[in-house]
This record gives structure tokens, C-alpha cells and sequence, in this order.
């Protein structure tokens, strides 16, 4: 029974959740987003354990527990999409939501390596374009921005968001 708890290659995997995770959550709490540290390493570290536990059970059976994840975390990150006075906020948080379970996914299956590289990626996405948003004011100003503006300056109620 205790076996599988003293096992190298779960602390292993339980590790690289734990720091991939946490680098994420770090960048979005840094920023004041919602899905903070805890967060990050609990979506990446749960993934990882039951895709990790799929191996152990019923190796044929991985691409069902791995699908109905996707499933179970797109509803997770839809919970952080909100809509205020016609301002849709929260899509890059969901879209973290998504990325850190892929990146859970990925170590629970072993493959560290595709793991630590999306993660890289995914900081260089998030740090790289808030940096390139401050060089240039035009980045700032997103089509839902644009269209609250002429909403809100012709009175129109048929715009879509």
C-alpha cells in the first residue's frame, strides 16, 4: 500500500508540478490576477497526479482520464471569465487555467522535459507581451475596449461583445 507513496518517480513528478506551477503563479500573482501561486501549482499538481494514477491502473485507459480533464478544466477556467458592464476580463487567467493543466498532463505522463519547455514558453507569452502592452499604447486597447468606448459615445445596444 505504501509502496506507491515511497515511489522515486512520483516525488519526481509530484516536484516539477510543484516548480512549474508555482513559477506560473508567481508571474499572475505578481500581476494581481486571480490565479495566483496556490492556484497554479494545485491545477498542475492535481492533473499530474491523476494522469499519474491513470498509468498506475489501466494504462489503456490514460486518453479517457486525460480527455475528461480537458473537459473538467475548461469549466474550472470559464469560472474565472467574468463580464462587467460589457468588459469581458479573465480569458488570459482561463487560458493559464488550461495551459498548467496541459502542463500537469505532461508530467504526470513522465515527459518532463515538454513540461519545463512549455512552461518557459508560457512565461516568455505572458512576461513578453505585457512587456511589448508597455512599449506600445496601442497594444493596451483591446476590440472589447474599442467597442465599450462606441457604445457608450453613439448609445448603440446592438453591439456584440
Amino acid at each position: 500500500m505504501w509502496e506507491q507513496a515511497l515511489d522515486g518517480q512520483l516525488w519526481i513528478r509530484i516536484g516539477f508540478a510543484i516548480i512549474c506551477g508555482g513559477v506560473v503563479g508567481v508571474e499572475r500573482q505578481i500581476r494581481g490576477k486571480p490565479v495566483g501561486i496556490r492556484t497554479s501549482i494545485m491545477i498542475c499538481l492535481s492533473t499530474t497526479l491523476f494522469i499519474y494514477l491513470a498509468t498506475l491502473v489501466d494504462q489503456p485507459n490514460c486518453l479517457r482520464v486525460l480527455g475528461q480533464l480537458i473537459t473538467g478544466v475548461g469549466f474550472l477556467g470559464a469560472g474565472v471569465i467574468m463580464n462587467r458592464g460589457g468588459l469581458v476580463t479573465g480569458m488570459t487567467s482561463a487560458s493559464v487555467v488550461w495551459m498548467l493543466a496541459g502542463i500537469g498532463a505532461a508530467i504526470g505522463f513522465g515527459y518532463f522535459g515538454i513540461a519545463v519547455m512549455i512552461c518557459a514558453i508560457a512565461l516568455i507569452v505572458l512576461v513578453g507581451v505585457q512587456l511589448l502592452e508597455g512599449a506600445f499604447k496601442e497594444l493596451r486597447q483591446g476590440i472589447y475596449e474599442i467597442r465599450r468606448t462606441k457604445k457608450h459615445h453613439h448609445n448603440e445596444g446592438n453591439d456584440v461583445y
